[in-house]
């Protein structure tokens, strides 16, 4: 099994969404490293880190798992799409996405602030200054310890 921090802006997909929804795939994604990892690495029952980006509290929300791995994410072939990408065809896709199944909703967000406090997650991509990704891997032990903090 392989662990998973996966960032989304909430006022767009919140854990609270996901937890509604019960399943949910993981479209949008528009970097080719984060996309890789959807596409090659992740598999179904991977456990997920639900991350709220770009907001007052930024942090760990919840815990989602991988239900479907990769497959060619819809929203590159439409047109009306924020996500369209004229250069993808279905002959030959672009842009890949997998479907994550809401596991948990913590009583309280595991902050970045919090995060960024304790020395053994020092070398998680999350906390490296530059880091942006949307999708990063976690170790074991990174996942242990920050649902350890919920």
């Amino acid at each position: 099994m392989n662990y998973w921090l996966m960032k989304s802006e909430p006022d767009v997909f919140s854990i609270d969404i996901l937890k509604t929804k019960k399943k949910s795939g993981w479209d949008g994604v528009r970097n080719y490293q984060a996309r890789n990892f959807m596409r090659d690495d992740m598999k179904k029952g991977d456990m997920v880190l639900f991350y709220h980006s770009s907001c007052e509290v930024p942090g760990v929300a919840g815990l989602a798992q991988v239900s479907k791995e990769s497959h060619p994410d819809p929203t590159q072939f439409d047109p009306k799409s924020d996500y369209y990408d004229p250069k993808a065809t279905k002959e030959n896709p672009r842009w890949f996405m997998v479907e994550v199944e809401f596991v948990e909703k913590f009583n309280s967000v595991v902050t970045l602030h919090t995060i960024k406090s304790i020395k053994s997650l020092e070398n998680m991509p999350l906390v490296k200054k530059g880091s942006r990704l949307s999708i990063n891997p976690v170790s074991e032990k990174e996942y242990k310890t920050i649902l350890g903090l919920k």
